[in-house]
């Protein structure tokens, strides 16, 4: 079978792994691995899709994937990586959110061969265990001691960690004894803020079932720029089109930043490696194709290719003009002078993009401002022939002010 802990490896989505070479081992057969998301959301976000693509290459390789949908912990709530408690949500939201959800991750697997994929809600069972069967057979197997050294309830400790939530760890870790003992389920993958709750459970199955059980996290990135990978200035980037349109998807990847899009091509596409540093080996404003092509491939696998065409073509007609003709603002700016560089505050004010320089300064230092879809961070930065493409450069001011510099 295909090493896909080797192409995982080299695309950037193994962050830690328990025993190496005896999961190394089991994975040179058909293995069954689940991935779990609670239903927090009537969405998931760009951050799920990490755990998403490794489900994708794993079922390439000929493993079985099982998606879990929280149903039943998401009532309890997860510690990890939160500062405060969870909301509480209803069991009504929680069932309806869990739905959307499912359907989510079913429709991105599906654009991938391989075996058959299982869904499940572990309110399925979570919501029939009787409370004191389960701490007879499996709260007596969790250390209070231990429990505290790990890192999702040790960032908790100092503004408090309800009892509620400290159960967490052991549900889940039973939603793996449970896949394992129901679908011999060998490994679980997921979030590396996750690593404490997994190697819990593979700790339970071997203490209950004497069984061999293995752990694997993918990395919680963070953008060149330091942000959170799939926050923006307007929230989170949802994979649900009424929340996030795959306009706006396609343009949040289109907006990549330079330094991060060989990285995300690898992580967020199934494209050959080849291909990508092909792509990403170029100079200057040519990095924008890659950038665009980022912004296919992801939007075509969350919203499907006519989509992902309908936003490219959209995105190229704003750019250009094409059927907007005379619906964006242009201001035309002699070659001499852009081959010489214009600083940019002065060609907002050439632009009437801005009232005063003072304003100008304000948009930029807010993050408001882009030139051909990359925000401008520098108020120093001059603006010159290498900016253009196809003649023209695109500025936009916000979410909504766009307008374009034309070289005659």
């Amino acid at each position: 079978m295909q090493d896909v802990l080797k192409v995982l490896d080299e695309r950037g989505l193994v962050k830690q792994m328990t025993h190496q070479q005896p999961l190394i081992q089991q994975l040179e057969e058909s293995t069954t691995f689940y991935v779990g998301f609670d239903a927090t959301a009537e969405s998931l976000h760009v951050g799920h899709l990490l755990p998403i693509m490794v489900m994708t290459h794993f079922r390439q390789a000929g493993h079985r994937p099982i998606a879990l949908v929280g149903g039943g912990t998401t009532m309890i709530g997860d510690p990890s990586g939160k500062t405060e408690m969870r909301k509480m949500l209803d069991e009504e939201t929680i069932a309806a959110n869990a739905k959307a959800i499912g359907g989510q991750v079913k429709d991105i697997l599906a654009n991938v061969q391989g075996p058959k994929f299982e869904m499940v809600n572990n309110a399925d069972w979570l919501l029939k265990l009787n409370y004191v069967d389960i701490l007879r057979e499996v709260g007596v197997h969790f250390s209070v001691n231990r429990m505290l050294t790990y890192d999702c309830f040790k960032t908790r400790m100092e503004r408090g960690l309800s009892f509620i939530e400290f159960n967490y760890m052991i549900l889940q870790s039973y939603d793996f004894l449970t896949l394992f003992r129901q679908y011999d389920c060998r490994l679980q993958v997921g979030g590396d803020d996750q690593w404490s709750n997994i190697i819990s459970g593979v700790d339970l199955i071997r203490r209950l079932e004497q069984g061999e059980a293995f752990g694997l996290t993918v990395p919680l990135l963070e953008t060149a720029d330091g942000k959170k990978m799939g926050k923006t200035e307007a929230g989170a980037v949802w994979l649900d089109s009424r929340l996030t349109t795959p306009y706006d998807f396609f343009q949040f990847w289109r907006n990549t930043h330079d330094q991060d899009v060989k990285r995300f091509l690898k992580m967020y596409t199934l494209l050959p490696v080849e291909k990508i540093d092909a792509a990403t080996e170029v100079e200057g404003q040519q990095i924008n194709a890659a950038k665009e092509l980022l912004a296919f491939e992801v939007t075509k696998l969350v919203h499907g290719e006519a989509e992902a065409v309908k936003a490219r073509q959209a995105a190229r007609a704003l750019f250009a003009g094409g059927v907007q003709q005379g619906a964006i603002p242009t201001t035309k700016i002699p070659q001499q002078r852009l081959n010489a560089g214009i600083n940019i505050i002065d060609l907002l004010l050439e632009c009437q993009l801005v009232a005063s320089k003072s304003e100008a300064r304000r948009i930029i230092k807010q993050g408001g401002l882009y030139v051909n879809g990359e925000r401008v961070e520098d108020i120093e930065l001059s603006v010159d022939d290498s900016w253009l493409e196809d003649g023209k450069i695109a500025i936009r001011k916000g979410k909504k002010v766009h307008h374009r510099v034309l070289a005659e």
